[in-house]
């Protein structure tokens, strides 16, 4: 799928392990974080950001900031798949809202948030995208703003008096 359509990228469908169950009979908190990561980094091809970008021009992307809403259970052996949709970028960042979804179900199980900063892996510093990159992002952000914006993006963790 092109990252210029109007629908959120979707990433390949995964599988969870034996081995990310925990005590809970479910899948560890840090797992999500995991497929996340993953449907991420498919996602970032879409724009030229991959392994061969990072080898060329020295330069990656890091995650700077990430807060995940844990919605529904995932147990072993379910398929998943997450999408990706680009909430802003500028020279330097792109805000990033993925959700996971059980790939036979249908549901919802989390929803993630994420900044990346562009990085002169040289200078260990962040810099600007080069021309064809922002270029590329400029038009996957004017394509995902079809999109609803996520009612959950830009929430802070709550503290409601009971």
């Amino acid at each position: 799928m092109s990252s210029t359509s109007t629908v959120p990228y979707r990433a390949s469908t995964m599988h969870v392990k034996d081995e990310w169950i925990d005590y809970n009979g479910h899948m560890n908190v840090a797992y999500y974080v995991l497929l996340f990561d993953r449907a991420i980094d498919e996602a970032f091809l879409t724009v030229g950001l991959g392994p061969e970008y990072v080898e060329k021009r020295r330069a990656s992307f890091f995650t700077v900031e990430l807060h995940v809403h844990y919605l529904r259970e995932l147990t072993a052996g379910a398929p998943v798949f997450a999408t990706w949709q680009c909430l802003g970028a500028d020279d330097k960042r792109i805000r990033s809202w993925l959700e996971l979804f059980h790939a036979e179900e249908g549901y919802l199980a989390a929803a993630c948030e994420q900044m990346h900063v562009h990085v002169d892996l040289a200078a260990r510093r962040s810099a600007a995208f080069p021309p064809h990159i922002r270029q590329k992002l400029d038009e996957t952000l004017a394509a995902h703003q079809a999109l609803p914006f996520p009612e959950r993006a830009g929430a802070a963790i709550g503290n409601k008096k009971r």
